[in-house]
């Protein structure tokens, strides 16, 4: 076993894993218990505050990014070509993932094995802001489901709600996303390609990456 005696940075050090795009690597930086919003700072590769949850919202999933990943021309080509548009442009962060578990995992910045069985093709302003939604791998109850119509719609609409409605500000009626495709596994795989190589091209040369 090859022993890594430095911390790996959680975007850029840790492999997606060999069996993408069925089964990838996650980074979680928050959990559902959390009151706090937390991510990665890009530059250090810690976990850091972002910001108190304004509101009651509750992220009801792990939740967090796919290593190696990036939202940049090929995310965004893909969006503009699914929605008919033309403005889209991908929000420079790499790829967002739920993933659906039935244990309570209580702290976040950890790595968790997950088998994509979908998303939400989500638009922040005019930026594309994929959520991939997954399972974790070995679970005893959600890893049977293999794509996303294997889930209970209310369960899907709960991730949903939340994504519509926690950057929303109380007294504002103008909403700030929109979710304009929930897909199945078979386009979540085609995102999660498009990333990977939005990565390669962004940042392969830079880091010196071994590909």
């Amino acid at each position: 076993m090859k022993v890594q005696l430095n911390k790996a940075h959680p975007w850029h050090g840790i492999s997606i894993g060999d069996k993408c795009p069925d089964i990838i690597t996650s980074f979680i930086e928050m959990v559902p218990a959390d009151h706090v919003k937390y991510e990665i700072d890009k530059a250090s590769g810690y976990r850091k505050v972002d910001r108190p949850q304004k509101f009651s919202n509750i992220i009801p999933a792990l939740y967090g990014f796919v290593p190696q990943t990036y939202c940049g021309n090929l995310v965004a080509e893909r969006a503009n070509k699914r929605t008919g548009r033309t403005d889209i442009i991908g929000d420079c962060d790499p790829l967002d993932i739920c993933v659906l578990t039935e244990r309570n995992i209580t702290s976040g910045d950890i790595i968790v094995e997950a088998i994509p069985i979908g998303g939400f093709r989500m638009i922040d302003k005019n930026e594309a802001d994929d959520k991939i939604i997954a399972v974790m791998a070995k679970d005893e109850i959600y890893s049977q489901w293999r794509d996303i119509l294997d889930c209970p719609e209310p369960l899907i609409n709960r991730l949903k709600h939340y994504f519509l409605t926690y950057k929303n500000i109380p007294g504002e009626s103008s909403a700030i996303v929109e979710i304009t495709e929930t897909y199945g596994r078979d386009e979540a795989h085609e995102v999660i390609r498009r990333s990977i190589k939005d990565y390669e091209i962004s940042f392969k040369s830079h880091l010196n990456l071994g590909m």
